[in-house]
């Protein structure tokens, strides 16, 4: 059920948090205001990243696509996500485990338009990639440091988002997704757990950060791996690997997180996904390696194929965001495809 709050209510909460003296009229216009944001909805995509009173048609040129490959030759891409201020794309770029935890290195490379490539920060820890709303820090699930980070893009300098749950080292934090007003939603899968202890006592979750707070989500999914916020903000996506399953969670506006139903029923391995301005679903399969592609009810819309196999993730881009940019390929030969779509996306 969703909360409404009624007028008193939240007259009630003014008062409680303010002893300034203001108007009679200007408090009841406040609370009125208060009243119809609470209303609205949960925020969701940040401003200007899917324009308001638009209709759209099919999200795909054909019922089968084909993305070309931009570049290959990376080890293990994953968790693109686009830049719009500076016109480029981040990925990571995961190597094979080290150490004596054998925890995988990872490096976060860029790709800027049309065809340059670099390294933006080494020795990065992460794998799934989100932005800030003000676009001006890079949200990472860190498994170097079993935690969910921020890079400022400025000058690369990394704080820490969520360090534990409740005293508790997380498994290996792997995807993320921000919403506009910087509530944070990442899964905690163990594939990058390597040796190090198990102090989940077996479970892996789906957990939020609100307010410098980590709270629960679900900890019944079997390897909880992409996950995707709807441009509205109404709704979660989930992807269960060891499932074979996409959950969908309805999203109140102070962020928690509601009801759990089944979004799709079976795909292979679902890995990172991403949703366009019309609310449709694209995810990546481990099984089949393609991007499966869903109307915001379920219903199958097609398919689009990167490579043959190691499909890991998507992020829509570009200037106007209508590419989609698609990590994929054999482990040792991971490489960047893309493909123009009809509809825009969020950029991760």
């Amino acid at each position: 059920m969703t909360w409404r709050p009624t007028l008193a209510a939240l007259a009630g909460l003014c008062l409680a948090v303010t002893t300034t003296t203001v108007p009679a009229g200007a408090a009841t216009d406040a609370v009125r205001a208060s009243a119809r944001a609470a209303l609205a909805g949960p925020p969701g995509a940040p401003p200007g990243a899917c324009p308001s009173g638009v209709s759209y048609g099919p999200p795909l040129p054909a019922s089968t696509v084909t993305a070309p490959r931009i570049r290959g030759g990376f080890t293990f891409l994953e968790g693109p996500v686009w830049v719009a201020d500076g016109g480029y794309l981040l990925m990571s770029d995961m190597t094979a485990g080290t150490g004596p935890y054998n925890v995988q290195p990872s490096t976060i490379r860029r790709f800027t338009l049309p065809a340059t490539f670099d390294t933006f920060i080494a020795n990065a820890g992460s794998n799934g990639l989100a932005l800030t709303a003000d676009a001006q820090q890079l949200v990472a699930a860190t498994h170097d440091q079993r935690s969910v980070s921020a890079y400022r893009l400025s000058d690369r300098t990394r704080s820490t988002v969520a360090a534990d749950y409740q005293g508790r080292a997380f498994n290996s934090p792997n995807d993320v997704a921000v919403r506009s007003d910087g509530v944070v939603y990442f899964t905690d899968p163990n594939f990058q757990r390597g040796n190090r202890p198990d102090q989940m006592s077996g479970r892996t979750s789906v957990f939020r950060v609100s307010g410098g707070q980590v709270s629960l989500v679900d900890d019944r999914l079997r390897q909880p791996n992409g996950i995707s916020l709807s441009p509205d903000g109404s709704a979660l996506y989930v992807g269960a690997y060891a499932e074979n399953k996409i959950y969908k969670y309805v999203v109140q506006p102070d962020g928690s997180v509601g009801a759990r139903s089944v979004f799709v029923n079976y795909i292979g391995g679902p890995d990172g996904g991403t949703i366009d301005c019309a609310g449709n679903v694209y995810w990546t399969s481990g099984g089949d390696s393609l991007v499966h592609v869903y109307s915001p009810a379920g219903t199958p819309l097609g398919t689009i194929r990167p490579g043959n196999t190691g499909t890991t993730n998507v992020a829509f881009g570009g200037p106007d965001r209508q590419t989609l940019f698609i990590t994929s390929g054999p482990w040792g030969d991971s490489g960047l495809y893309s493909v123009r779509l009809n509809i825009p996306g969020y950029p991760y």
